[in-house]
């Protein structure tokens, strides 16, 4: 919300009451279909794992829906939107083509699952493989000032790197003052969707509070830690600036 900075968060699900595999019963605001039909109306899609296996097996929602928020991005690149995985979600991610060509991560039982669903997806595009790191997060299409030469903003990192800029750092404040280039991100993979990847329960934590600070501000994200007396673990954060 462009007022107050604030998100509105919905619940999508087959069912309306949805028990996690922990046993605790969710009750959705809407269901897979109206969530199709809304999609539009969404600048982040958060997926959570578990019940991957059913999914993967089966080629059921949410796949479609992921996909479909993905389509919308390259259609309609100047509009920012954020596809983020927690834990095992990631799978689904790779499942449909999203991680071809970027760097992810996943819960660390399950690196290996990913590697290979992410290979198999890859040899089916005949598309580039993702490179799986062991990190709380990784983030893709981060921010999109950071220019074309490395000499133009040195605060970027690549795969296998870790950023040199860190939270707090002058990167983000540099930033500021530096226009988003929507031409960039309309050449970048996807449109220059952000696509973020974490790993297991609390890295979903870290990687929340990244985009708090990437959609409102650094010192939002640093509130929301010190209320919930959560240290921001920080992740990587591939070809962009890290904040």
């Amino acid at each position: 919300m462009s007022e107050t900075k604030a998100f509105k968060c919905l619940f999508a699900a087959a069912e309306e009451h949805t028990v996690a595999a922990q046993g605790c019963s969710f009750r959705a605001h809407i269901d897979f279909k109206e969530a199709h039909r809304r999609l539009k109306e969404f600048d982040v899609v958060i997926v959570p794992g578990g019940g991957t296996t059913e999914v993967l097996k089966a080629k059921s929602e949410p796949l479609g829906l992921i996909k479909a928020f993905a389509d919308l991005q390259k259609k309609d690149s100047v509009r920012e939107r954020t596809l983020m995985s927690i834990c095992t979600g990631s799978l689904f991610l790779a499942q449909v083509g999203i991680l071809q060509g970027l760097a992810a991560t996943t819960h660390p039982d399950f690196y290996t699952k990913l590697e290979n669903v992410c290979k198999e997806a890859a040899l089916r595009d005949m598309a580039d493989r993702t490179d799986v790191m062991e990190e709380r997060y990784v983030v893709n299409h981060g921010r999109f000032d950071i220019g074309e030469d490395e000499d133009d903003n040195p605060y970027i990192t690549r795969k296998g790197k870790r950023a040199l800029a860190r939270k707090g750092s002058n990167a983000w404040k540099e930033s500021q003052n530096r226009r988003e280039s929507i031409t960039r991100r309309q050449s970048m993979r996807l449109g220059g969707l952000r696509v973020i990847t974490s790993g297991g329960i609390t890295s979903g934590l870290d990687a929340s509070l990244y985009l708090v600070s990437a959609m409102v501000s650094n010192d939002s994200a640093q509130e929301v830690g010190r209320i919930l007396q959560y240290t921001w673990n920080k992740g990587v954060v591939v070809d962009a600036i890290d904040i």
